[in-house]
C-alpha cells in the first residue's frame, strides 16, 4: 500500500478515537462519573474505560472501511490467546520484581508496613487490576493495534513500530512527576511490547505485560507509576533518595536503569520462546515486511511437548 493513504488513515483513526473517547468522556464527567475529587479512584476508571471504548470504536469503523476483521489490528479472540495475555503478565511481573528487588536488596527499597487488610484489600486489588487491564488496552491498541498495523502497510514493521513507540514516549511527557529518564524507558519498552507482536502475532502478550507491570508498580510494591503515586496500594513502601539514574527519580522504577538491564534480558527471553518464523526470509525480516493480513507469518511452528501450535491474527 502506497504510504500516503496509509498516512491518512491513521489520521482518520486517530480522530475517531479522539472524538469517540471525548465524547464518552464527557457523557461520563454530565453523569457525574468522572469528577475532581474522584479523579484518582473510580473517575480515573471511567475516564480510562471511555478511551478504551473509544478506541475499539474507532478501530471498529476503520475494520468496516477497509472490509476487515476486526481481530486483525492485533486481538484476535481465536484459542490460545488467554494463554499468551498470561505469559505477558507472568513477564510483566517478573520485570518490576526485578526492579524493586535490586532497590530493596542494595537499601533503596522499603516495603513498610500493609496499609490494606482484608475486604479492603480485595476491593483494591481487584480495581487496579481491572484498571490497568482496561489502561493496557487502550495503550496496546491505540499504538500497537490499528497504528501499528497500517503503518506497517505503507513503511514495513520495525520503521512503524519506531514512529508508534517514539510517539507512546512523547505522550507520557505530560504525567505528573515524569522524567526523561522514564520517557526513554517508555519508548524502549514500546519498542519491546513491539517486538513481541512481531514474534507472537498478537497484542494479548504485550496486554498482559503492560497491566501487570503496572498493577505491580502502583498496588503490590506501591511506588510511583510514571511519577504518580495512586490511593489504595498495598503498603507504605518508600525509595530511599539515592542516584536518580538507579532508583528512577520522580518517575518512579521504570526510569531506573535496572529496568533498561532486565528489558534487555527479557529481550532475549522473548526471542528464544518466541522464534522467528521459517517463512519470513532473511531479508524479508531486515525489510520488516509481514504477509497482507497479519503481523507475524502465521505458520505450524513446534511446540513444548511435540505439538503444533498457530499463531495468527485472524479473528
Amino acid at each position: 500500500m502506497e504510504p500516503g493513504p496509509v498516512v491518512l488513515r491513521v489520521f482518520l483513526f486517530l480522530i475517531l478515537l479522539v472524538a469517540f473517547s471525548a465524547t464518552l468522556g464527557t457523557l461520563a464527567a454530565m453523569a457525574g462519573l468522572i469528577t475532581r475529587s474522584n479523579q484518582f479512584t473510580s473517575g480515573l476508571f471511567y475516564s480510562e474505560a471511555t478511551k478504551a471504548i473509544g478506541t475499539l470504536l474507532a478501530a471498529w469503523v476503520m475494520s468496516r472501511l477497509e472490509g476487515r476483521k476486526l481481530g486483525e489490528y492485533g486481538l484476535p479472540w481465536n484459542a490460545g490467546q488467554g494463554k499468551l495475555f498470561f505469559q505477558g503478565a507472568a513477564f510483566g511481573i517478573v520485570e518490576i520484581c526485578g526492579v524493586v528487588g535490586v532497590l530493596g536488596a542494595t537499601g533503596y527499597y522499603s516495603f513498610g508496613s500493609l496499609e490494606l487488610h482484608g475486604a479492603g484489600l480485595m476491593k483494591w486489588a481487584i480495581f487496579w487490576a481491572a484498571l490497568f487491564v482496561m489502561v493496557g488496552f487502550f495503550e496496546e491498541y491505540a499504538f500497537r493495534g490499528y497504528a501499528q498495523f497500517a503503518l506497517t502497510k505503507g513503511f514495513g514493521f520495525w520503521p512503524a513500530a519506531i514512529v508508534t513507540s517514539v510517539i507512546f514516549g512523547v505522550v507520557h511527557i505530560a504525567n505528573p512527576g515524569e522524567s526523561w529518564p522514564g520517557i526513554l524507558g517508555v519508548l524502549v519498552v514500546g519498542i519491546f511490547w513491539c517486538f513481541t507482536l512481531r514474534r507472537t502475532g498478537t497484542l494479548w502478550f504485550a496486554l498482559g505485560m503492560h497491566a501487570a507491570f503496572d498493577f505491580g508498580e502502583t498496588f503490590l510494591f506501591s511506588v510511583p507509576d510514571s511519577g504518580v503515586v495512586f490511593p489504595g496500594h498495598l503498603s507504605s513502601a518508600v525509595i530511599h533518595d539515592g542516584p536518580a539514574w538507579f532508583v528512577g527519580g520522580t518517575a518512579g522504577p521504570e526510569g531506573s536503569v535496572l529496568d533498561f538491564a532486565i528489558l534487555g534480558i527479557l529481550f532475549y527471553v522473548v526471542h528464544r520462546v518466541y522464534p522467528a518464523k521459517p517463512e519470513l526470509t532473511a531479508s524479508g525480516a531486515a525489510m520488516g515486511v509481514v504477509p497482507d493480513r497479519e503481523f507475524a507469518v502465521s505458520v505450524e511452528t513446534p511446540a513444548a511437548g511435540g505439538e503444533n501450535q498457530r499463531t495468527s491474527s485472524e479473528a
